[in-house]
């Protein structure tokens, strides 16, 4: 039977061997997700102009910051958790039911933030009126679902190779291991804020984030990073073992990078 490639064009034959390229398709929960988190991008977007228009401290428990950071950061995330988890090898039922709940919470906590900056007062760790306890408990509770449904993805990450470009394997795992950095430097944040509240230091409790809060913001962002530069680097005419080869610099630079931030958390903590 005569071959459908001819040996005269490598590129066909190495375009065969590697098989066809990955169309990129949505689902309704897919588009359902990049559209909720495009929405918290332009939230955090239009509270930036309200800063720029209002003033205020740019830091401390109660400042436009917040809605600003928080919108920008959940929105990407949201996005690119939808994205990246496309490469994993998890039932379509189980992916869609975790990035529904995810997108959901995404919308809570951010909600949440974005209240109590307009409300002029602490969303995290604010204890002193009856509705400020519940949007604070509400956060908390928020923060530890997105920890299960992103462990859950982290875990099929490592439990089965990912699909996609040369590299993507690599990016997607080293950006769900530096993601559960993320994960537990947020969850210290919350129970040293915790603690300082209930032993009646509420105002030591608003500062008690600093020391960590590059960690966490340098860490969660990984999972973006990461496989989106593999997915560049799937776009060029380099040979895979180069694209190898400098996606193990990048996640090199990108430890290092994390292992900085959590040096100036223990020597400030």
């Amino acid at each position: 039977m005569e071959s459908l490639v001819s040996p005269a064009d490598p590129g066909a034959a190495s375009a065969a061997r590697k098989g066809p390229r990955r169309r990129f398709t949505t689902r309704p929960a897919e588009r359902f997700c990049y559209a909720t988190g495009a929405l918290l991008v332009l939230s955090g977007l239009a509270h930036l102009v309200v800063f720029t228009v209002d003033g205020g401290p740019w830091d401390g428990p109660v400042s436009w910051r917040k809605p600003v950071t928080f919108g920008l950061s959940f929105g990407l995330t949201l996005v690119a958790v939808t994205w990246v988890t496309s490469y994993l090898r998890v039932g379509a039922r189980l992916r869609t039911a975790l990035l529904v709940v995810f997108a959901a919470d995404c919308v809570v906590e951010v909600g949440g933030i974005t209240l109590q900056a307009w409300r002029r007062a602490p969303s995290h760790l604010n204890m002193e009126t009856g509705f400020d306890t519940l949007v604070s408990m509400t956060l908390a509770v928020g923060g530890g679902v997105l920890v299960v449904v992103l462990s859950v993805f982290a875990a099929a990450a490592f439990r089965h190779r990912p699909e996609g470009p040369v590299g993507m394997a690599l990016a997607l795992r080293s950006g769900f291991a530096i993601l559960v950095v993320a994960l537990l430097s947020g969850a210290a944040m919350i129970a040293r804020g915790v603690v300082l509240t209930r032993t009646g230091h509420q105002e030591a409790a608003y500062h008690s984030t600093t020391s960590l809060k590059p960690l966490h913001g340098v860490s969660l962002h990984a999972v973006l990073v990461l496989p989106a530069l593999a997915w560049l680097l799937s776009r060029t005419p380099w040979s895979d073992p180069r694209k190898q080869r400098l996606m193990y610099v990048a996640v090199g630079a990108y430890a290092v990078a994390v292992l900085a931030a959590g040096v100036w958390a223990v020597l400030t903590y």
